[in-house]
């Protein structure tokens, strides 16, 4: 057997988090070991993020051609070469992947094993025959896509987010299951880029998001063809010469067969804790994750879990914020407190929908009709004129006194306008802090201003305001 390594941090899982807690601890001259038993990066760089934006990100510029005829341009229908699409994919993910590298870590300074880490006790896990004793673990491992028992599944061959960016020639008719982000972004990007594309969800698609929102978004994809079948449950699936037959059933009782070249399942994710071994460590978790306290620690003081395995909201950025938080914690012990109150989502379908803080719906559980909601539409902003994408909406959630609580966007680049919200919320701003600004004419980000103002209309009829109107009348 090596000899033991005993550093500061033992980071399980080089994705996201991982990366973070690594690179931020290495900075501050703490020892790390970094184990990963498969691609550096994780799930982000290789099957989710990078290469999903990159594929939407060609989808839009087909879908462009398409639809240039308002700007005076002949509208073309454009000749894709999926090969070549795909190329540019995984040059994407080519281009990132130094930044996550072994090489770039151990040139840090961090010891870098690849390989599985299993726990052997409260303080010691064994990757192969190499074992390690840190004064702290964190576990990032992340998840995985959830297969749902669906009979026949097991008998043909489908995709997941692991495996659909692989694809070099263009599905003729792409079946998703599932009508959350995941499926719905692949939905519309396959449809652009010449696929006949049907969604089968169980419930609601995009049920996470504001409806009045996602309404909007799911009317676009819709008009585009995408056909979107809600309300739905997949009860066997099977091969049906060359491509897979799914049977749904409907709310009446009824049944149907839907028959396409290729299926994605987009249905859930589950964590990735069963090969860690963690009642060894003393580690409590369930079907959600690893069960961690405000500060991130699980049942044993000595082991983190932070992003996807720790449960809660599963984003990359989210990870981001976990590692950061806990480098603090386990080097200084510094006081930390997760707050995923403050952590903004975005769903990446054209037109984008994102979202921070407490939706119309939250505010109205938590504090009953003593909110205010204001709206402002993308139709009233002139660069969104001048561009043709007027169809969007910005709602912002705030108290009677003017604290922003929350703040949802549909529309163009609603991934970007929500940054400034996120830092309202992180900071307890007023909507009166945006009054003061002055944003660049024209920009979108006009919108935030002109909400603002919104907020102050009601406030005209004061009794105090139209005394001091009448006094300037009469002073001249």
């Amino acid at each position: 057997m090596a000899k033991i390594l005993q550093p500061d941090l033992c980071v399980i899982g080089g994705g996201s988090g991982g990366l973070t807690v690594a690179a931020a601890a290495l900075s501050l001259g703490a020892s790390v070991v970094l184990v990963e038993r498969d691609k550096m990066g994780g799930d982000c760089l290789n099957y989710g993020c990078v290469p999903s934006k990159s594929l939407i990100a060609s989808a839009k510029r087909a879908q462009y051609m398409r639809t240039a005829t308002k700007f005076g341009i002949a509208a073309e229908d454009p000749k894709i070469n999926f090969g070549r699409v795909n190329e540019h994919v995984h040059r994407v993910i080519a281009d990132i992947a130094p930044h996550d590298s072994v090489e770039r870590f151990e040139g840090l300074g961090a010891t870098v094993l690849q390989g599985e880490a299993k726990f052997t006790d409260a303080k010691t896990v064994m990757v192969g025959d190499q074992a390690v004793k840190p004064r702290r673990f964190v576990i990032a491992t992340g998840s995985r896509p959830m297969s749902p028992p669906i009979p026949g599944l097991s008998e043909i061959e489908y995709h997941t987010n692991e495996t659909i960016f692989n694809l070099t020639r263009k599905p003729q008719h792409l079946i998703v299951v599932g009508g959350g982000p995941i499926g719905m972004e692949m939905a519309q990007a396959h449809h652009r880029l010449g696929s006949d594309v049907t969604v089968l969800e169980m419930q609601t698609p995009l049920a996470n998001d504001d409806p009045e929102l996602s309404d909007i978004a799911l009317k676009q994809i819709r008009r585009e063809g995408v056909v979107i079948r809600q309300g739905v449950k997949v009860t066997q699936v099977g091969q049906k010469a060359k491509n897979i037959a799914v049977t749904i059933e409907l709310k009446n009782g009824d049944t149907e067969e839907i028959v396409g070249s290729h299926l994605l399942l987009a249905a859930g994710r589950k964590p990735n804790v069963e090969a860690l071994d963690l009642e060894k460590a003393k580690v409590n978790y369930d079907g959600r994750g690893i069960q961690v306290n405000k500060s991130l620690k699980t049942s044993n003081k000595r082991i983190y879990a932070i992003g996807d395995v720790a449960g809660g909201l599963q984003f990359t950025h989210v990870a981001g914020y976990h590692g950061g938080l806990v480098v603090r914690n386990a080097l200084y012990r510094l006081p930390i407190k997760n707050d995923p109150t403050i952590i903004p989502w975005a769903t990446y379908t054209d037109p984008e929908i994102a979202n921070v803080g407490l939706t119309e719906a939250d505010a109205r559980e938590k504090y009953g009709d003593k909110f205010k909601v204001l709206r402002w539409s993308f139709a009233e902003n002139d660069r969104a004129r001048a561009e043709h994408v007027e169809e969007g909406l910005l709602k912002v959630i705030t108290t009677p006194s003017g604290k922003i609580l929350g703040a949802g966007a549909v529309g163009n680049n609603a991934g970007e306008l929500i940054n400034i919200y996120a830092l309202a919320v992180a900071n307890k701003m007023k909507v009166g802090a945006f009054t003061k600004m002055v944003a660049p004419y024209p920009t979108q980000f006009e919108i935030a201003k002109r909400i603002a103002v919104e907020f102050y209309k009601d406030k005209v009829d004061h009794p105090a305001l139209k005394f001091l109107l009448q006094l300037n009348r009469i002073l001249g």
